[in-house]
């Protein structure tokens, strides 16, 4: 059915102008700031100029899901927002169906998803960018999930960090992050005869992953003729990251055959979610049209390759005092109070928090090895990069910040830096002190980290400050993805065979290569 003489001119279904009345969605439920109010207004200027905008959002993988709309269909849905499928809070990584959704509430106590139904996504105007590279005029901004009452949605990632940060800031404190981001490139190749996968169960079902050549020999650290051998991808992809408004600080050329490493400056802690959550999709994007593809997969199942990580450097500012508030005011001690009980903290939860920062099976392969640069052990350390958390800086220095070496690539950003958060802020609240830095990181007397996703998985779900941060409905939903990845999992490996010690499957390269 239409209707004709709307303000959408003749012809416009009526089901698409659901909320275009006097009072929009976003006024009706009063969702923006002055700040967005003034940025949605600014774009304005913008959209002639471009053919379509992509809105999205990340999911609880840490992917981007989107819409692509004309700008017509944008101009409405800024100030309205624009139904999504819930299919992305339903899919495990390999697309497996991991949530009910004929179950009431989905299972998980949400009625919106019985049977599948829509929610919305609002654009936020602070994140609308223009994209350098693509072939039509294209913007890019990233969306917040609400339920049609117009309350957030209990599954939403970037609502989990966004309480997180309010509650820094009643202490008058403002989580600031760098990131620190290993990848690799490899060039795109024909697909092998007969590289289709085996007929065992427990795969996904979202195909094979691209067959790839790697793009030099690796294994000589920061070799100059390396990253300049690899210019013809990285200047057009630093271009277009800094085009994008993102801070990005050095490039370097890691261990691995095409191994890199991204840094950025530092931001505040949305900000720095946002632009993680940016960076890995445009990486992709744009490497993908030079030939190459881009994985933030730690380890993928190529030959000589390097486990990559994601080091989180993290500290809070004080906002009254208007400086870092981890520096020591004196004497030699390498955090002030504030910092020992935020390290504490991280500490504390470290098994709790640890399927935020590593939560694909594959991300544990770079945790195996003992005696690496990976940590094992919950223990901290001023410097040594074999510690959990790293502390850097001291007594003047306001760079003092501390390092969380435990992520992986493809972590949420979102997840990843509410729980450091979260777990922060509780050491602070609770007085406590992290004990003496390890001389030895990897000393079997210190407590394991979680040994594999199975055991990560348990341990969130026993963590009561994990329940805190995500709520009810995403706690229980994480949890059914990840027992869905971690059951397919199984059921190839049991169907397969044995594997050789510490080798990454097919199963996983099939899962996580192409995704991430």
């Amino acid at each position: 059915m239409t209707q004709t003489g709307s303000p959408q001119g003749p012809g416009t279904p009526r089901y698409a102008r659901f909320a275009t009345g006097s009072v929009g969605f976003v006024a009706r439920h009063g969702l923006w700031s002055d700040a967005q109010r003034a940025a949605a207004d600014a774009i304005e200027g913008t959209l002639a100029t471009l053919d379509f905008v992509r809105v999205g959002f990340g999911d609880p993988h840490g992917l981007v899901r989107s819409k692509t709309l004309t700008v017509d269909a944008f101009r409405t849905a800024l100030r309205n927002g624009i139904d999504m499928s819930p299919g992305p809070f339903l899919f495990d990584t390999g697309h497996a169906l991991g949530v009910d959704l004929f179950a009431p509430g989905g299972g998980i106590g949400i009625p919106e998803l019985t049977g599948g139904g829509d929610f919305l996504i609002v654009p936020d105007p602070l994140t609308f960018k223009v994209l350098p590279y693509t072939e039509a005029a294209t913007g890019w901004v990233i969306a917040d999930e609400y339920l049609r009452d117009g309350s957030p949605h209990p599954l939403s990632s970037r609502a989990v960090l966004r309480r997180q940060c309010e509650r820094a800031a009643a202490r008058g404190l403002q989580s600031v992050v760098g990131l620190e981001v290993e990848w690799y490139l490899t060039r795109l190749a024909a697909p092998a005869p007969g590289a289709a996968a085996a007929a065992v169960g427990g795969f996904g079902v979202q195909g094979e992953p691209p067959a790839v050549e790697p793009v030099n020999g690796g294994y000589q650290f920061n070799l100059d003729s390396f990253t300049d051998g690899l210019m013809h991808v990285v200047a057009p992809l630093a271009r277009a990251v800094r085009e994008l408004g993102l801070p990005l600080r050095t490039v370097e050329h890691e261990s691995g055959p095409g191994q890199l490493e991204f840094t950025f400056s530092p931001m505040n802690a949305l900000d720095a979610a946002d632009a993680m959550l940016l960076f890995r999709t445009v990486a992709k994007q744009v490497c993908a049209r030079l030939g190459h593809h881009a994985s933030f997969m730690a380890l993928p199942r190529l030959d000589r390759f390097d486990a990559s990580g994601w080091h989180l450097h993290q500290s809070l500012f004080d906002t009254a005092a208007d400086r870092n508030a981890f520096v020591p005011d004196g004497g030699g001690g390498p955090l002030s109070d504030l910092g020992l009980g935020y390290l504490a903290g991280l500490l504390e939860h470290t098994a709790g928090t640890a399927l935020f920062c590593v939560p694909t099976v594959n991300g544990y392969r770079r945790l195996a090895e003992q005696f690496s640069l990976s940590p094992d052990r919950v223990v901290w350390s001023a410097e040594n990069r074999g510690a959990l958390v790293r502390v850097l800086g001291g007594p003047g220095e306001e760079s003092t910040h501390v390092e969380n070496r435990l992520g992986e690539p493809c972590a949420n950003p979102y997840l990843y830096l509410g729980a450091q958060l979260a777990a922060g802020l509780d050491g602070i609240a609770r007085g406590l002190r992290p004990g003496a830095p390890a001389e030895d990181p990897h000393a079997l007397s210190a407590a394991p980290l979680p040994g594999d996703l199975a055991e990560a998985v348990t341990a969130m779900q026993d963590s009561a400050l994990a329940r805190d941060l995500l709520g009810k409905q995403l706690h229980d939903c994480l949890v059914q993805l990840k027992r869905s990845e971690v059951a397919r999992f199984e059921e190839w490996s049991a169907a397969a065979g044995p594997t050789g010690p510490g080798e990454v499957t097919a199963w996983e390269h099939r899962e996580y290569f192409a995704a991430y």
